[in-house]
């Protein structure tokens, strides 16, 4: 049998902080010079609208900041419109990573928080990059390995992407 190692609490809020600056660059680049007739673009099936899923995206960053504090709260907001709804998702994201960045302690631990509101993030972060092909407002390729992506940096400024050779 294996041993496997668990990360430590502060390394596991490190990782936490870095995954949480990947889904800012992410979904930063899948919300940045979208449309304004994304917001509500429907594929006509019964799947959410961009500004849906990402009022959803918000909900999960409060949600996952309430647990992290030992408060689990959930809420389904109402979008608002679309540039609100940009600025509020951020606002969420660095309101969690600024909690994981402090002293205070972590009512779940790291391995939770990523599986539960983290991951569900990057899963609507990869739809909204598929709805975005599927709207015809494709983004531009990018070598995410080369990005620079640094844990703190959970806001609407991003690092300046690094193109793929297209």
């Amino acid at each position: 049998m294996v041993a496997t190692s668990q990360p430590t609490n502060e390394s596991g809020r490190q990782l936490l902080r870095h995954t949480l600056a990947t889904l800012a660059y992410r979904a930063g680049k899948t919300l940045r010079d979208a449309p304004e007739n994304f917001a509500t673009f429907n594929t006509g099936e019964k799947g959410r609208t961009p500004i849906h899923i990402l009022a959803h995206m918000g909900d999960l960053f409060d949600w996952a900041l309430s647990i992290a504090q030992g408060k689990q709260a959930w809420r389904d907001s109402e979008p608002l419109p679309w540039p609100d709804e940009v600025k509020r998702f951020f606002k969420t994201l660095e309101a969690f990573d600024g909690y994981l960045a402090s002293d205070a302690p972590l009512a779940a631990s790291p391995e939770k928080l990523f599986q539960g509101p983290v991951a569900d993030a990057l899963t609507h972060t990869g739809q909204m990059a598929m709805l975005r092909r599927m709207a015809g407002c494709p983004m531009r390729r990018e070598n995410y390995y080369r990005a620079e992506i640094v844990a703190g940096r959970a806001g609407e400024e991003q690092a300046a992407p690094v193109r793929s050779s297209d």
